[in-house]
């Protein structure tokens, strides 16, 4: 019963943040412009503050481990092919094809490994969540660029993913943490305290915009695609790669951040991509609805069985 509380409790909030979100929605309080509209805040100034808080009350040395670091690049990098060989041999169309390998490996790390890994463990999962993110999250947009550009007829230009992952605002916020960390520079007080409060804010403000987001209207049109790619991005490759990392000794702190890295939904900016790259874009947007959805039981599950199981502690 202790187990069952424990999981409930971490995943219970995020899904009523997502379900107040979408009632937001029907009341008609928010349109489809205003949502973008905030989604676009949020992602260029809320979720970076977020990001360079958690790194700068981080002991850099204390929560740096190659282990893990290696162990989530590899992970990733693995994901990717296999869920290339899948899609071209499940899909004929280039448009969906690109979608759904993005949909399979890439995870929204970042809005869902902070706040779960956080209520987990606390400070020290925040710490190895937030020193991870500075390297998962430029390899997401390297394979998401390269995934859909691969399917649209083009070579891809190094050139923009690289500008694409410099200036991605996630990246300028770990890379601006570690660089107050490293030279220990301090912030002044009401910044401090300004960049805590709008930190604080960013992950329920997100999860209520997500909630907003989510339409149910195109689900007809992509049933095979949808079973194919929620079924890898939430059973097959949580059960494989933690099941993997279990074996090879991972528990704990060090688990629940890889739990969020192998087992989160797909990235809410994997939509706008392939908007902009010519991908399916309403597929894009179902795979984030029903990822998004489906994971909050998922990730119950999962925790539910580590707790019962004691690889968290």
């Amino acid at each position: 019963m202790e187990s069952l509380r424990i999981s409930l409790e971490i995943v219970l909030p995020l899904f009523l943040l997502l379900a107040i979100g979408y009632a937001v929605k029907l009341t008609g309080m928010m349109n489809d412009t205003s949502v973008k509209q905030i989604n676009k805040v949020i992602f260029k100034i809320f979720l970076p503050l977020l990001v360079f808080q958690n790194i700068y009350e981080t002991e850099l040395a204390e929560s740096f481990r190659s282990d893990l670091l290696l162990y989530a690049v590899a992970g990733v990098v693995i994901q990717f092919l296999i869920s290339l060989c899948v899609v071209l041999l499940a899909e004929k169309d280039n448009a969906r094809r690109g979608v759904m390998l993005q949909g399979m490996f890439r995870s929204n790390f970042v809005l869902f490994g902070i706040p779960i890994s956080t209520s987990l463990y606390g400070d020290a999962a925040a710490g190895l969540a937030a020193v991870l993110i500075a390297v998962i999250i430029p390899l997401y947009n390297a394979l998401a660029v390269i995934a859909l550009e691969m399917f649209r007829g083009k070579k891809p230009n190094f050139f923009k993913i690289l500008l694409g992952i410099v200036t991605n605002p996630l990246i300028l916020g770990s890379a601006a943490g570690i660089l107050f960390v490293v030279f220990r520079m301090p912030l002044p007080g009401p910044i401090a305290e300004t960049v805590s409060d709008l930190a604080t804010i960013s992950t329920p403000l997100a999860f209520v915009i997500l909630g907003a987001s989510f339409s149910f209207g195109d689900m007809g049109k992509y049933v095979k695609e949808l079973f194919l790619t929620v079924g890898f991005k939430l059973v097959v490759y949580p059960a494989l790669f933690l099941g993997v990392a279990i074996l090879l000794g991972f528990r704990d702190a060090a688990l629940a951040v890889l739990l969020t890295v192998f087992a989160a939904p797909v990235a809410v900016s994997s939509f706008t991509m392939a908007q902009q790259m010519g991908g399916d874009d309403k597929l894009a947007a179902q795979i984030v609805v029903f990822t998004s959805i489906l994971s909050i039981v998922s990730m119950f599950v999962i925790i539910f069985l580590f707790k019962e199981l004691a690889f968290f502690g």
